[in-house]
C-alpha cells in the first residue's frame, strides 16, 4: 500500500478543500448519464452508479436533482466524454478523462497545462498497452464480512482481486475498506451480485490500472503532484490516472 495510499489520501484531502470544483464535475456526469438514458436512476444503471459516487463525495441532493432536470431541458448542453493520453517527467504516463461541451477548448487547456509542466500530449491509443481498464468497487470493512467467503462468492462473476485498504476521511482519520477489482466487462455483473447480496458499495468506478507501475523519489513526486493538481483544477477534467506505483 505505502506510497499509493499516502498519495490517494493526500489527493482526497486536497479535493475536500476544493468542493467548488468537485460538485460541478459530478453535475456534468449526472447530466450526461441522464441525457443518454432515462432520468430515473432506478432504470438507468449508469446514472445510479454516478449518483452513488457523488453521494460518497458529499455532493448535495439539490445539486444531483438539478443536474438530472438539466438533462431534459431544451437548452441542455451537449456534453461529451473525451479522453487524452500524455507523458510527463520521470517516466510518468497519464490518462486524462474529460466531460465537455467544447472539445476545442478542452484539448487546448489540457495541452497548455501539460506543456507548462514538462509533459506532452500523445496520440490517441499510445498507452493502450500500458494500462488495463478494470471495474473497481469500494465497500466498508465490517465485522460480518468474511473476505475469503466474499472472494469465493464473486470469483464466478469476474472478480480478479480483493484487498483490504484504508481510505482518508474528512475528519483526518482513516477508515478500513475493502477494495474489489474485476474485469472491465464484468462491471454490471459484479455490481448486481453485490447488490443482490445486500453488500453496500460506497463507490463503483471503471479505472485505468497501470500494467507496469513506476517508483519515484519524493522530490520527483512534488513536480508530478503539481501537474496532476493543475489538470484536476480544469473544469472539464473529470479524473487523471497515472502509472505511479
Amino acid at each position: 500500500m505505502g506510497r499509493a495510499f499516502e498519495y490517494r489520501k493526500a489527493a482526497k484531502m486536497k479535493r475536500w478543500g476544493n468542493m467548488s470544483k468537485v460538485f460541478p464535475k459530478y453535475s456534468k456526469l449526472i447530466t450526461m448519464a441522464a441525457k443518454d438514458g432515462v432520468p430515473d436512476p432506478d432504470q438507468n444503471a449508469k446514472l445510479r452508479t454516478i449518483i452513488q459516487n457523488a453521494k460518497a463525495e458529499n455532493v448535495p441532493k439539490d445539486v444531483i436533482e438539478n443536474a438530472i432536470k438539466r438533462a431534459s431541458g431544451k437548452d441542455a448542453a451537449d456534453i461529451k466524454e473525451m479522453r487524452y493520453e500524455a507523458k510527463g517527467p520521470y517516466g510518468l504516463q497519464l490518462i486524462i478523462e474529460c466531460a465537455t461541451d467544447n472539445g476545442t477548448r478542452t484539448v487546448a487547456n489540457v495541452k497548455a497545462i501539460l506543456v507548462r509542466n514538462k509533459a506532452e500530449l500523445l496520440t490517441s491509443g499510445a498507452l493502450d498497452f500500458m494500462f488495463t481498464r478494470k471495474a473497481v468497487f469500494l465497500i466498508d470493512k465490517k465485522d460480518d464480512i468474511d473476505l475469503e467467503e466474499l472472494e469465493l462468492d464473486l470469483i464466478d462473476y469476474g472478480l480478479e482481486e480483493i484487498e483490504e485498504d484504508k481510505e482518508a476521511q474528512e475528519n483526518g482519520e482513516d477508515k478500513d475498506i475493502i477494495r474489489i477489482y474485476g474485469e472491465y466487462k464484468s462491471f454490471g455483473e459484479l455490481s448486481k451480485t453485490l447488490e443482490d447480496r445486500k453488500i453496500e458499495v460506497t463507490k463503483a468506478t471503471l479505472e485505468f490500472i497501470p500494467n507496469t507501475p513506476i517508483e519515484i523519489s519524493e522530490e520527483q513526486l512534488d513536480d508530478i503532484e503539481t501537474l496532476i493538481e493543475k489538470l484536476e483544477d480544469d473544469e472539464d477534467v473529470q479524473v487523471v490516472y497515472t502509472n505511479l506505483a
